[in-house]
């Protein structure tokens, strides 16, 4: 099972890879989430790469996805699941366009995390406040 920070971390992680392309501004969020936010206060840093690698491991596997979110959802108390989408959907704008994918996937993470609509529906519209430019 995953502790709290691996969930997180998959999450994101699988979202970098959904399009198959895992870009350097999404690695670069990723490092930037894990550095800064309090949910990762209590974390080892120097374990992301180890982490990262094992969930795209997983993702080799026919059901990895399905897999992973299942993981997700066990290794998180209720109250962390809103975060780890909030993360999914930030990882998803760091390239400022969503591919359909991704889309899909936190389709798949909302339903799969059993997450209110509105809810992510707001997560969705603060990030992309976040990320709008000229």
């Amino acid at each position: 099972m995953l502790n709290r920070h691996e969930a997180l971390i998959h999450g994101m992680v699988m979202m970098a890879a959904a399009d198959e392309i895992m870009t350097q501004s999404e690695m670069d969020m990723i490092g930037r989430i894990v550095t800064h936010l309090p949910i990762f206060r209590d974390f080892d840093a120097t374990k992301l790469s180890q982490i990262a690698e094992a969930c795209l491991a997983k993702l080799e596997d026919e059901n990895g996805i399905d897999l992973i979110i299942e993981e997700m959802k066990d290794g998180l108390p209720v109250k962390l699941r809103e975060t780890a989408y909030a993360l999914a959907v930030e990882v998803a704008a760091a390239d400022l366009e969503a591919s359909e994918e991704e889309l899909n996937l936190l389709q798949m993470i909302r339903q799969k995390l059993e997450l209110d609509r509105l809810i992510c529906t707001g997560i969705e519209r603060g990030v992309r406040a976040r990320f709008t430019t000229l």
